[in-house]
């Protein structure tokens, strides 16, 4: 059945179709009266199709409907979407800036008219399907468009490809015709591109005129401090030529710098002031040609003066700038130089009146020192005057002693001795004590071995500890302290020495004790103890206790110079006492932590009353004519021989005259001829070798100490002991046994 109507026909026409079918197939059951049953079948099945027939026409009925109102409903649709591109291409057309659309596969979807309006040659291109890379290479081969002088078209196309990867991005396009267009680029949603184009050219122009009115108001702002400065300024640009210059250097220069010299180069413009400004000999017209040639590397500021005339004096301070350019300022320092001169002229003039008067005031300077007690009697007992007659008389009463043959002779020249040393002692606590004072005096911090300090104490202090009928007892220790030997010695040896003084019975005990990382050096005594409100005023310059104020057992001056060296080295000093008991004075100082090693055996002492050598010749050159008859007396009593100078170029006269090369050499460092007792070793060991010698000097300064050593030469202080003139003469032979 389907096959006989058209699905193309219209209902109508099926309908009649199935009108036409349905009396067919009744005529043609009419006629076919010999079987009934087949007739009546064939009408029951037309009556089945005309129900489907009925059915069909019925959907086919609805569908038109439908089909009706969906065409309707899509009319409706198509002239809203034509009104919206139409309400979109009029409100894209009504912006006043350049629009364009790109989609995600970046091609053009639409623009307005303004877009690319400026560009001509590229406008008249803009048409839906454009590539943005084919849009970017249109602009940048533009004729309106307005490459910088160092970039290429090329070379803007890839920056400007570079931009597009941003999903946001706003710059300036310069045009010809000083025009100027701000893109602006948004990325959409969907992955596409909106470009917007701004006609900034108005905007950029007012910003122009705006900042060169700045400028320009900066710079007469600039001019007129530049020309109220009292200095003289020239700027120079990056290609080294004069930009600028202010009224005071015209004024330094009394001239006018006239137009012509804007622009000159640097190296010509000195050039042109050679006849006028004079460079020092440190500092010439080349090195700052050199400065301001320097271009790899920045240029560091300079100072230096000229000269213009011959009374100007100009101070000249060049500076780079920021550009690389450069800045030289001149300022007048004449008046400041002519100060400066009569300063010195004046001083000058000072420096000999001073020196012409220091001979009438010395004696007021001496009174005033005496105001001070302590600087006083330092400088009476110190002085190179009492250290020369002090050694004289030490000798002297040493020879006295060896050729006295009765007790009372003896025991008088005994006495004497025992005076002078304490004299000496005198002296040497109050140079102690003036070097600590003044701060001369030099820490050399290093390794010490306590147990050679205490073995040395023990031997020279024992005999004093038994003439007061007290026992010394000093514990050998392996400890190792970071100390000045030389000041820790002195430190524990007027510890020592105190205690063994103001102790009436019992003994003196020094021990070492170990504290974590230091080592405590202790000095007990079984005195009469010291009061807790005396324990402070003890360590006063010149303050003794009790019985003892009136100097019996010395100045005072012992405890004062142990606090002061001890502060100096580090080392904290501290006091225990009981009054009836005793006292323990006691000094702590690093420790060096080293292997634990036995302290070596005490060893008396071995030197002799007289030098084992005898029969020689010492050359002694000394000044003093008092020290130098006692030395000469005493070495001669030792059955050698004195060849006496007064001064260097008298002993090698004499040496020269006389043909004999000396076994031993005593000389005093100030010779008082202008050469110094080591120049004059030096010129001995030069004619005769190397030859056992001894510096001697009153001298405590510890650069003659320093000098001595790195020639190789011991140094006697004065007072001078018998002993070291005996090490002296017996030099060889202790060599020899060692």
């Amino acid at each position: 059945m389907t096959d006989l109507i058209d699905p193309t026909d219209s209902v109508e026409q099926q309908n009649a179709k199935l009108v036409q079918i349905t009396e067919a197939l009744m005529r043609k059951v009419e006629q076919q009266n010999d079987q009934p049953g087949l007739a009546y079948a064939q009408f029951e099945r037309a009556a089945m199709l005309e129900a489907q027939v009925r059915q069909r026409t019925n959907d086919l009925e609805r569908t038109l409907e439908l089909l009706h109102e969906t065409n309707a409903r899509l009319g409706i649709a198509n002239r809203a979407a034509e009104a919206a591109r139409s309400n979109l291409a009029e409100a894209v057309e009504s912006i006043n800036e350049g629009f364009a659309l790109f989609d995600q596969h970046d091609r053009l979807v639409m623009s307005n008219s303004r877009f690319c309006r400026d560009l001509l040659d590229v406008a008249e291109n803009i048409e839906p399907g454009l590539s943005f890379h084919h849009y970017v290479q249109l602009v940048s081969q533009s004729i309106y468009l307005a490459l910088p002088d160092d970039e290429s078209q090329a070379q803007w196309r890839e920056k400007r490809m570079l931009r597009h990867r941003d999903k946001r991005v706003i710059f300036n396009v310069r045009l010809t015709r000083d025009r100027w267009l701000q893109v602006g680029e948004h990325r959409t949603a969907s992955g596409g591109t909106v470009i917007l184009q701004t006609d900034v050219s108005d905007i950029m122009r007012a910003e122009r005129e705006k900042r060169d009115r700045l400028m320009d108001r900066q710079a007469q702002m600039v001019r007129a401090t530049l020309d109220h400065l009292n200095q003289g300024v020239c700027i120079f640009g990056t290609d080294l030529r004069l930009v600028g210059w202010n009224a005071g250097m015209e004024a330094l220069l009394d001239r006018p710098i006239d137009g012509g010299l804007v622009g000159i180069d640097f190296a010509a413009l000195l050039r042109r002031l050679d006849d006028q400004i004079a460079f020092s000999e440190y500092f010439g017209s080349d090195h700052l040609l050199a400065w301001a040639n320097r271009t790899r590397r920045p240029r560091q500021p300079i100072t230096f003066e000229v000269t213009r005339g011959r009374n100007q004096t100009l101070s000249v301070f060049a500076q780079e700038m920021p550009d690389k350019g450069f800045v030289i300022s001149f300022t007048d320092v004449t008046p400041e130089r002519e100060a400066a001169r009569a300063l010195r002229e004046m001083n000058e003039t000072l420096e000999r009146r001073v020196h012409a008067r220091t001979m009438e005031l010395n004696e007021a300077l001496e009174e005033a020192k005496r105001a001070n007690a302590s600087k006083t009697r330092f400088v009476a007992a110190a002085s190179h005057d009492l250290l020369q007659p002090l050694s004289a008389a030490k000798l002297f009463v040493s020879f006295l002693s060896e050729r006295s043959q009765d007790a009372l002779g003896q025991d008088t020249a005994d006495k004497a001795i025992s005076a002078l040393a304490s004299v000496e002692n005198i002296i040497e606590a109050l140079l102690d004590i003036s070097k600590l004072d003044s701060g001369q005096a030099t820490m050399q911090m290093q390794d010490v071995s306590l147990n050679e300090i205490l073995t040395s104490l023990s031997s020279e202090l024992t005999p004093l500890a038994q003439s007061e009928g007290l026992v010394l007892q000093v514990m050998p220790s392996s400890q190792i302290v970071r100390s000045d030997p030389v000041f820790l010695r002195r430190i524990l040896q007027n510890l020592v020495t105190n205690a063994i003084r103001y102790t009436d019975r019992g003994r003196v005990l020094v021990g070492v004790r170990r504290d974590g990382g230091q080592a405590r050096v202790e000095v007990w005594d079984t005195g009469p103890g010291i009061a807790p409100e005396d324990q402070t005023t003890i360590f006063q310059e010149f303050k003794q206790l009790g019985p003892y104020m009136s100097g019996s057992k010395g100045l005072g001056l012992g405890l004062t110079i142990v606090e002061r060296a001890c502060a100096s080295l580090g080392h904290d000093l501290a006091l225990h006492s009981v009054p009836g008991r005793g006292s323990c004075f006691s000094v702590t100082a690093e420790r060096i932590a080293i292997a634990r090693q036995d302290p070596p055996a005490r060893r008396p002492a071995t030197r002799e009353a007289r030098p084992a050598t005898s029969n020689l010749v010492v050359l002694l050159v000394e000044n003093d004519e008092e020290l130098s008859q006692a030395l000469t007396l005493m070495i001669e009593d030792w059955g050698s021989h004195v060849v006496h100078a007064a001064n260097g170029e008298a002993a090698l006269a004499l040496l020269d005259e006389i043909d004999i090369a000396p076994d031993r050499v005593l000389l005093d460092y100030q010779l008082g001829d202008g050469m110094t007792g080591l120049e004059l070793l030096g010129r001995l060991r030069a004619e005769h070798g190397t030859v056992p010698t001894r510096i001697i000097t009153a001298s405590r300064r510890p650069d003659i100490a320093e000098l001595c050593a790195a020639a190789g030469v011991d140094l006697i202080s004065k007072p001078i002991h018998r002993d070291s003139l005996i090490g002296l003469i017996d030099q060889d032979c202790a060599a020899s046994a060692a």
